[in-house]
């Protein structure tokens, strides 16, 4: 019996169908500005896997990209340090693996787990379950966002987990477990009151990056906008545009109110 994991224990929704031979998906990565610094590929059974390293502006990352026979595509992002734990992980499964018998319908748990693992990160988890199913045994890796969104996943053949470890582990070796991102201290909150409005101005961080949230506050009335730090620069520039054009507005309504001569009155 192969190792390999059935198709029907992976959602449909997850599945995107390759645009080529790469693990890299080009369009994304011009859109997020992303650098790919290096690339593995490996062939498990009838999948190709593909790690790339990638780097933007919130640090270093590995995407995990699986293919499978038909062509399909599903992937996972992992945090370098996210990325070591996971090593460490598949480690401990590919032991845990290495000690079972043969398959045995009679004693393959209702749901298939036969052993599991979950890791955190930021608003990410991780689950790690070790399956096994009519056509095998598999590592399934499932990542979900705590706030909401979709799930996403990837299925590597249990025989591939020392495999997979191994390249993993050659890229943090060359890279290191460092996440790398801002780490210095961010600026306070700031709060001003302009008639019977108050605005606020705080700034944070979480996975994607440093942002800036403006808070309107009027009563019991509260909107705000969440304003990528990569963006200040440009909504600078604009209030500094339309303060300029607003002052050079009021100068020229001053000057035509001052210069209207007074009304001259007609002799008798």
């Amino acid at each position: 019996m192969s190792d390999r994991e059935s198709g029907d224990d992976q959602p449909q929704s997850q599945r995107q169908a390759s645009n080529g031979a790469t693990g890299s998906d080009s369009g994304q990565q011009q859109q997020s500005n992303e650098q790919e610094l290096a690339t593995k590929m490996l062939q498990i059974q009838s999948k190709r896997f593909y790690l790339d390293v990638k780097q933007n502006r919130r640090g270093k990352f590995i995407k995990v990209a699986e293919i499978g026979a038909d062509g399909r595509r599903s992937q996972i992002f992992l945090a370098l340090s996210t990325a070591a734990d996971f090593r460490d992980h598949l480690g401990t499964f590919s032991e845990f693996y290495s000690q079972l018998g043969p398959p045995n319908p009679d004693t393959v748990p209702e749901d298939g787990k036969l052993k599991s693992e979950m890791m955190i990160k930021d608003n990410r988890r991780y689950y790690l379950d070790l399956k096994e199913n009519a056509r095998g045994r598999f590592l399934r890796v499932s990542q979900t966002i705590t706030r909401g969104g979709p799930r996403s996943q990837v299925a590597i053949p249990a025989q591939g987990m020392i495999e997979f470890r191994d390249n993993l582990t050659d890229l943090l070796d060359e890279f290191g477990t460092d996440d790398g991102g801002f780490k210095g201290d961010l600026p306070d909150g700031r709060h001003m009151r302009v008639d019977n409005k108050n605005f606020y101005f705080d700034v944070g961080q979480n996975n994607r990056g440093i942002y800036m949230r403006i808070s309107e506050v009027k009563g019991n009335f509260r909107t705000a906008i969440t304003v990528p730090e990569k963006s200040w620069s440009r909504f600078r520039d604009y209030f500094r545009d339309y303060c300029e054009k607003m002052a050079e507005c009021n100068e020229k309504s001053t000057t035509a109110t001052t210069s209207v001569p007074a009304e001259s009155v007609s002799p008798q």
